[in-house]
């Protein structure tokens, strides 16, 4: 008898990262469940890979919750919450009701799915939100990815101690910044900030980190493909950091 095909759900899924970590998936023989906002954009994402099953879903609302339960065709082997957050800008300046959609986003929307796959988790099933390096390491001029990525990391301890019993694990993936649609966006805020140009913002940016670089969805894609091996349970509730060097903080 063949062995029933396991599922990864990705929210976030016709983003940078998203599509990226799609492919890798499917070519590991996983199901994907693609969750996105855009029922357009999915379609088009399904059009490339035609083994990929797309659930239209909005993660900022509870209704999310059952859109994505009754959608799932089998058991769950790994969640990833990848959504974007509005740019929104600094700290001085930004509206308070965006640093609120933040955190509904990142942690509400993490809460809800995995609420919805609950029931088709199975031991050694893995749990991964993905933050950024500024939950960590704080600037002026990204508030909103600074407290929603900060609030995720205790919320990826308490579902480790809440599933460890279970034998499923959770974890947080940390990249720096992409050179993506999203970034440039940040990188305009900050320009006009500060009186200078997109180019010389990026190029600050990159400076930023030890290696002059920024990260790259296919290094995001391979961490999530680690995180699959039985091994990686001794991570569970840590910190992946895949900034290319730019926290300067301790621990």
């Amino acid at each position: 008898m063949a062995a029933t095909k396991e599922w990864v759900v990705v929210v976030g899924a016709t983003g940078a990262f998203g599509a990226v970590m799609v492919e890798r998936f499917l070519a590991r023989g996983l199901g994907v469940l693609a969750v996105a906002r855009s029922a357009s954009s999915l379609a088009t994402l399904a059009d490339k890979h035609p083994g990929l099953l797309p659930c239209a879903a909005d993660i900022s609302d509870d209704a999310s919750i059952a859109v994505i339960k009754a959608a799932l065709p089998g058991p769950v082997r790994m969640v990833v919450h990848g959504p974007g957050v509005a740019v929104g800008g600094g700290v001085l300046t930004i509206a308070t009701q965006a640093l609120v959609d933040a955190v509904n986003i990142k942690v509400g929307g993490f809460l809800r799915l995995v609420r919805a796959v609950d029931e088709h988790l199975l031991p050694n099933s893995r749990l991964v939100a993905i933050g950024g390096h500024y939950g960590f390491e704080p600037t002026a001029y990204a508030a909103a990815a600074g407290v929603g990525n900060a609030a995720l990391v205790n919320v990826v301890r308490q579902m480790s101690l809440a599933y460890g019993e279970r034998g499923i694990t959770a974890h947080l993936v940390a990249p720096g910044p992409a050179d993506t649609e999203r970034l440039r966006r940040v990188a305009a805020d900050r320009a006009k900030m500060l009186g200078t140009t997109v180019e010389a913002v990026l190029d600050t940016m990159r400076a930023e980190s030890s290696l002059g670089a920024f990260t790259e969805p296919g290094q995001v894609a391979w961490a999530l493909e680690m995180l699959l091996a039985p091994e990686a349970s001794a991570m569970t509730g840590s910190s992946l950091m895949l900034d290319a060097g730019r926290r300067r903080g301790l621990p």
